[in-house]
């Protein structure tokens, strides 16, 4: 790759090597009206690069809802904004940091966190809560998997998480939860998504949109280096190869300790309304942060490099333009007011640098000392480059018959050991040795974190007052699998999942961000998956009202030609109206009833069709080693009741606990609210556990492990329970009582008059709380 001076001439070969095709080569020259130099063809490659210019998903994007009565800034700026009242606002968004973690995971995840962060203080919101949805390879050995690829796997997991856990714990923000997920196909492609929720006030809101010719360009944060070069455009729009382990030096380097001084700085400087404009420089660095402020405002930007900030000698142009060094913004002030700025962040200890100013005519004017380095039309450059309509076909279908399904036990069976084995694997197990590692709880604000509900739950302070009312609920949500059978059924439950979360923890779903992650769009099955997903995402976020503000696309998810299952993961963001009336999962009481809501109305039906759906479960897979059939069937219409009663019950303070029946079906479902009794109690309140009868027609194993959505398992005092039937029966969901809690050590569930699981709490918890920290200790 070419990083010397400017007088390097440009070749198409050259053009080729970063990334653009000819005809996007022959754009660039028809827009210059001659042939690019080298820093101008380098600019040209990130801003092009499908990591920034979405030019293989952009005819797609566009039937996403966008609009909603309390959106107040859509897709197109740093972060998506919601009006949550009293004169507030959430900004929200969830991108994905995935290339970079395979290639160093520490530096990868670390500043995917970092860089999300930065989107957020951006619009002006302080930062209140990150979120991580993270995809692993198989980290045991066995069933076709290597130990040489589980350690592999293993490496890279403990790299991302120290990562994660590192900047938001030195920056700052409580990380509250997540997912984590593993999977053969995301073995030497794991998906690290971050997602981040800062508060502000509505009329403090910052947008990136230069204006006011003269105003002064202001570089603020750290210094530049070499790190992270072409991150954008080569390591996060291609493939990975062999040679993808060459590619550590595009891994750009975090510093959560200067991100905090530049939030402070940041913030502040915001507030002394000397600041018009702020771009964080995050992909493609100063080339994208000059480049769309300039455009977004309709005006030109003007720097001199010979001002920036460097902490490297010899830098050229092309190497400062396309730098990806972090904890940098570029900011426009006030003219006149420009040393009131400089000297906010010197006070900071950050450097601060009037490096230009903001010009009519629309260029982007970029000199080195007095030496013109590129001049290009920022529009065009901006919001002109490539859009494709990639040809899109339908894979083979699949050719299953029954005999390719689950086939279930006979009635009777004792299913406790299996049960205690779906338990202990990898995407059941409780991520305690992961969550340990993250402080969950600083800034004070966390009522709910990992693994204490079903959505994490911040209380919202007025930022002048302190005063606390409301709270705001969040969940993360996606299933690889389900789309890879399935892609518009399974990106519609990943909606429905994620806002079935933040409805079991008392909040309204309000609206979504989304991450989707994918293969080659080169391909015309996966640009078929893409398609699927979207209409998917587009029905259920109309459906259940939780429009998508903003969110990432991460394409060439694959090396050496595969591809990993189409993973859209869905943010949904909550409002909750009392911050006193949060749902936790964990059982409280002895004698509490247990009471299944369910709104599918499917718990009847033919073992055939059971069979074909259950097969696409986490019992199925982990059991029976099948991944086959359909994902469940989905009635966005009963997940909307269901979001209902759960919120009128929380509203009326009516349960004592909700979790909603997901992953393991709703045997998981109940050990793990015995197990989060049992945390809670902190061994000073007696054990809880569980009685349970359940009455279907189906198989023993579908009626326990089966997936189905729209269902939900809450506790209540005796005394409550007619008024959460009938709250349930106005909602249009059919409840009725399944058991009881007990005190002790039990944990029974007996299907059709035959104890089918019969154990201890504790040898179950044992199999949940320690099989991921055993696996991750023992090599």
């Amino acid at each position: 790759m070419a990083t010397a001076s400017i007088e390097i001439k440009v070749t198409p070969e050259i053009a080729a090597e970063h990334g653009l095709t000819a005809e996007e080569y022959a754009r660039v020259k028809q827009i210059l009206g001659r042939e690019p130099n080298i820093t101008e063809l380098g600019i040209f490659s990130v801003m092009w690069s499908e990591h920034c210019s979405y030019k293989s998903s952009k005819v797609h994007l566009k039937r996403l809802p966008t609009r909603g009565k309390l959106v107040v800034q859509g897709p197109g700026e740093n972060a998506g904004v919601v009006d949550i009242g009293d004169g507030l606002v959430a900004a929200f968004k969830i991108e994905s940091h995935n290339h970079p973690s395979y290639v160093e995971p520490f530096q990868g995840a670390t500043t995917g966190v970092g860089g999300i962060l930065r989107d957020i203080f951006t619009m002006g919101a302080r930062p209140v809560a990150v979120l991580d949805s993270l995809r692993f390879g198989p980290i045991i050995a066995g069933k076709g998997v290597r130990e040489e690829e589980a350690a592999t796997n293993r490496r890279i997991l403990d790299g991302v998480i120290r990562g994660i856990a590192n900047y938001g714990n030195c920056f700052g923000v409580p990380t509250v939860g997540g997912e984590v997920g593993f999977e053969p196909c995301y073995a030497q492609n794991p998906l690290v998504n971050a997602l981040a929720l800062g508060i502000a006030r509505k009329e403090d809101l910052f947008f990136a949109k230069a204006r006011g010719t003269g105003n002064p360009v202001i570089y603020v944060g750290a210094k530049t280096g070499r790190d992270g070069i072409h991150g954008a455009s080569l390591l996060a729009s291609a493939e990975f190869t062999e040679e993808s382990k060459q590619k550590r030096p595009n891994v750009q380097v975090g510093d959560p300790f200067m991100e905090k001084l530049l939030l402070e700085a940041c913030l502040e400087a915001m507030q002394t309304g000397a600041v018009v404009a702020i771009q964080d420089m995050g992909a493609a660095g100063l080339t994208c942060s000059t480049t769309e402020m300039a455009s977004r405002g309709g005006t030109g930007i003007e720097i001199d490099l010979a001002k920036v900030p460097q902490r490297e000698s010899g830098m050229t142009p092309y190497e400062i333009m396309l730098s990806e060094s972090q904890e940098r913004m570029l900011l426009v002030a006030e003219k006149g007011r420009e040393r009131e700025v400089l000297d906010l962040f010197t006070k900071w200890g950050l450097d601060a640098v009037g490096v230009g100013e903001v010009t009519d005519g629309g260029l982007l004017r970029v000199k080195d000392r007095g030496k013109l380095a590129a001049e290009i039309p920022a529009h065009p450059l901006a919001e002109e480059g490539p859009v494709y309509r990639r040809p899109i076909a339908q894979p083979p279908l699949r050719n299953e018959t029954p005999a390719d399904w689950f086939s279930f036990s006979d009635d009777g069976t004792n299913l406790t050991a299996n049960f205690a084995k779906l338990l202990g694997s990898p995407a059941i197990a409780s991520k305690r040795w992961i969550t340990e590692q993250y402080d969950t709880s600083v800034r004070t604000n966390t009522l709910a974190g990992p693994g204490t509900s079903d959505a994490a739950v911040i209380r919202i302070k007025d930022p002048e007052t302190g005063i606390v009312k409301r709270a705001l609920a969040l969940s993360t949500d996606g299933n690889g699998r389900w789309c890879q059978l399935n892609p518009r059924v399974g990106a519609m439950h990943a909606v429905a999942e994620a806002a079935r979360n933040v409805a079991a923890s008392g909040a309204r779903p309000m609206a979504a961000t989304n991450c989707l992650n994918f293969g080659s769009p080169e391909k015309p099955e996966v640009m078929w998956q893409f398609s699927e997903v979207i209409d998917g995402l587009t029905v259920a976020c109309n459906e259940l009202g939780t429009p998508i503000t903003g969110g990432n696309v991460s394409f060439y998810n694959e090396t050496l030609g595969k591809s990993i299952y189409p993973t859209p993961v869905i943010g949904v963001l909550g409002i909750m109206e009392d911050a006193s009336r949060v749902l936790k999962i964990g059982f409280r009481e002895e004698g509490d009833v247990i009471i299944l809501l369910d709104a599918s109305h499917a718990a009847d039906r033919a073992t055939p069709a059971v069979a074909q759906e259950f097969s696409s479960s986490e019992y199925s897979k982990t059991l029976g080693g099948i991944v086959a059939g359909e994902p469940p069937a989905i009635d966005l219409t009963a997940e909307k009741c269901l979001h209902e009663c759960l919120v009128s019950l929380a509203t009326s303070g009516a349960v004592r606990s909700a979790h909603d029946v997901s992953d393991g079906g709703i045997a998981v479902t109940l050990a793990e609210s015995c197990f989060a009794s049992l945390v809670g109690a902190q061994h000073a309140a007696p054990q809880l556990g569980a009685s349970v009868k359940l009455e279907e027609t189906s198989p023993a194993e579908y009626a326990l492990f089966g997936e189905r959505g729209a269902r939900a398992v809450v506790s209540a005092a005796p005394t409550s329970l007619a008024h959460v039937l009938e709250t349930a029966r106005q909602c249009g969901v059919v409840a009725h009582q399944v058991g009881q809690v007990i005190r002790g050590d039990a944990f029974r569930i007996e299907y059709k008059g035959s104890a089918v699981i019969d154990s201890s709490v504790a040898k179950l918890y044992d199999a949940w709380a320690h099989s991921l920290e055993r696996a991750l200790k023992t090599h």
